[in-house]
Parts: structure tokens; C-alpha cells; sequence
């Protein structure tokens, strides 16, 4: 593909916005045909980003999440439409906002609406619930404690009647937890990171290591400042002991291109039937209206191409700045990575995709 090309004058564009550090890298039929890297992975500006650094990935540890819970419906350990009280009891008797009231769940939460994102569940992670789960346990509230405290929060809607990007994934990782009977960050590590040699991934950082993660940046953009924040996860980290499966991983661009590189490969992770079902369209009607991602649809937690709409990748991307997309057509594998919450670039990461399709044909 062209060096000089579309995808070059795309991240020229991210630097010309102020971004500290920028790492790109591009997978083709198996080889990496681009790489660019810019900036610094210290506050300081003194160490030239190298590739080693590691990064909160945030969303970006979705897929990490689901294709470990996929792990297990191929063993038929999880059903996708298993209600989620045959693994979590305390989520059997739910309640649902209607106006100022509290009411009934009438409809039986699965496991694919976990997946999906239409399980009725929000992004709140300071809700009162939450909150009392932290002082109970003295800020350990390990993974699966946690879910006892979510299920006290009222969903805002039935399940499976919208899409609302949520702690959905979260309560798969404690799903994850029950099923396999270890740790969720211990089950990935065993089924994943060790598998494809994730060496320097995790979703349990010791406090003697946060030196080895990238200076990481709050954009301001009344002001137009890249405001350091320091080196922990801003969000999702409820407790000391707590694995986010929807925004807690850890991880460096060398190691999340070989997890990229082994779903679009088949089989390593997945069977190919079981990636082909994770990336097809799972919703509609008012799911998919609200989901507002033009092209796309949302499948097994990721975006996935609608048909006929000219868009050719899965993937996601990361409060941070991180953005994954497998390109199955062109055997292709794209990975982006800053470290800037709320980034100028945000909005302009999913044109990475067609500017490597332009630069390759």
C-alpha cells in the first residue's frame, strides 16, 4: 500500500491537532505494510513512542470480552439465550424507570442482550448502588461482587426494545467469572493473551507498573489543552479488585494487532462460523435507529457492515482514542492509538478504514 497516502495525511492531521503520541499500525494478508509513530510517551516529551508502551484501550477491551464469553457458547457453557439469572440470580427480579416510577421488568434479560447492547442498562458507574458496593467492601468490589450492586439500578427500557451503549459487557465478564470459575482476568489471560503471545496485557495493572503505561491526556476543548490525568483508567474501575470487561484492559499496539490478526486469521480464537455470527447484523427497528452508526449495524458487540452499504470492517473504538477494525474482504487489519480522552480526532478515526482501502487499491 501507499506509504505517503490517504491513511499518512489522515494521522498527519490527528498531529496537526495537537495529539502528544500517535501509534498506527496496518496488518496486510499477514504482514504489516504500514506503521506510523509520533510523539511522546512521557509527560516530559523525552521517550519517542516505540511500541512498547502500554495503554488504557478502554472500549476497545469489548471485543477482548465477548469473543471470552463466545469461548465458552462454543463450549456450551453459555447459552446466548439463556436469561441472565441462570448465571447472576440476583438479576432474575429487575425494575425498570417509567417516568418517576419503578416497575416491573416483564421481559427475561438474555445473554444476547448483553452482547447486543439492548439489555436496558446504562453507563452509569457512580449510580448510589455502585457507590454503597464500594463502601461495603472498602473499594475492593471485585467483578462479580459488583453485579449484585448493578442489578439494584433500574434499566431504562425492556430488554431488547433499544440499544443503549452500557455496562452490558461488564456483566459478561462476571457471566465469564461463574461459567469458567476463575477470575475473568485469569480466564483471559489463559484462553487469550497466552494463546497468541499477549504478553504485556491485562485487566489487573500492579501498582508497580503503571510506569509502563503512555502519559495519558484529558482534551479540553473549550480551551484547546491536552491536560495530563495520569496513568489509571478514568472510568470503569469501580473497585481495587475490579476487571471491567467493557473498558478495563491494558495493552500495547504489539500486542492488540495479534489479537486483531488471529479473528481475521479464524480458528486461533473462534471458529470462523462463530466470528461470521458475532459480526452480522443483531439488531433492528428501534435499536437500530437509535444506534446511529451510518452503514453500520451492531452485531455480537461490534460494529458490523449493513449490506449493500459500502462498509467493510467490524470492530470499535476507545474513550482514549483507540480504534480496532478487522477488514475481512481485504485481509486487512487496522489498530490506531492515542491516549487523549474526549480527542479532537475522535469523530474522524473511522475514516482510517476507507483511507487504507484507497491506499491499497
Amino acid at each position: 500500500m501507499k506509504q505517503d497516502g490517504q491513511v499518512k495525511a489522515l494521522l498527519t492531521q490527528f498531529e496537526a491537532m495537537g495529539i502528544p503520541s500517535i501509534d498506527c499500525v496496518i496488518y496486510h494478508k499477514g504482514q504489516c505494510v504500514f506503521r506510523h509513530q509520533s510523539g511522546y510517551s512521557d509527560e516530559a516529551r523525552t521517550k519517542p513512542i516505540d511500541g512498547s508502551e502500554r495503554y488504557n484501550i478502554y472500549s476497545c477491551s469489548k471485543l477482548i470480552t465477548c469473543v471470552a464469553a463466545l469461548q465458552l457458547v462454543e463450549k456450551g457453557g453459555i447459552g446466548l439465550d439463556d436469561a441472565v439469572y441462570d448465571y447472576l440470580p440476583e438479576w432474575r427480579h429487575l425494575q425498570k424507570k417509567c417516568g418517576e416510577e419503578l416497575l416491573p421488568v416483564e421481559t427475561t434479560m438474555t445473554v444476547r442482550h448483553l452482547f447486543t447492547m439492548t439489555a436496558g442498562l446504562t453507563y452509569n458507574c457512580s449510580s448510589p448502588n455502585l457507590q454503597r458496593g464500594k463502601e461495603e467492601t472498602h473499594g475492593v468490589l471485585p467483578t462479580r461482587e459488583a453485579m449484585k450492586y448493578l442489578a439494584c439500578d433500574p434499566l431504562i427500557f425492556e430488554p431488547g426494545t433499544s440499544w443503549n451503549y452500557s455496562l452490558c459487557h461488564d456483566v459478561l465478564a462476571a457471566i465469564v467469572e461463574v461459567v469458567s470459575g476463575m477470575r475473568f482476568g485469569s480466564y483471559v489471560k489463559a484462553n487469550i493473551f497466552d494463546r497468541i503471545g499477549m504478553d504485556h496485557s491485562t485487566f489487573l495493572l500492579p501498582d508497580e507498573e503503571l510506569s509502563t503505561i503512555a502519559a495519558q491526556y484529558r482534551y479540553d476543548a473549550e480551551t484547546g489543552t491536552f491536560n495530563p490525568c495520569g496513568p489509571r483508567v478514568q472510568i470503569c474501575k469501580l473497585g481495587t479488585d475490579y476487571e471491567s470487561g467493557g473498558g478495563g484492559c491494558i495493552s500495547t499496539v504489539n500486542d492488540y494487532i495479534k489479537f486483531l490478526e488471529a479473528l481475521r486469521d479464524g480458528e486461533l480464537l473462534l471458529k470462523r462460523d462463530t466470528i461470521a455470527e458475532m459480526t452480522r447484523p443483531q439488531i433492528a427497528g428501534k435499536a437500530q435507529e437509535v444506534f446511529k452508526h451510518p452503514g453500520y449495524s451492531y452485531g455480537l458487540g461490534v460494529r458490523c457492515p449493513m449490506p449493500d452499504c459500502g462498509t467493510f470492517d467490524y470492530g470499535w473504538g476507545g474513550l482514549a482514542g483507540a480504534f480496532l477494525a478487522v477488514i475481512p474482504a481485504f485481509e486487512a487489519t487496522i489498530y490506531h492509538v492515542q491516549h487523549v480522552l474526549f480527542s479532537p480526532s475522535r469523530k474522524l478515526r473511522r475514516k482510517l478504514v476507507n483511507a487504507f482501502i484507497q491506499d491499497l487499491l
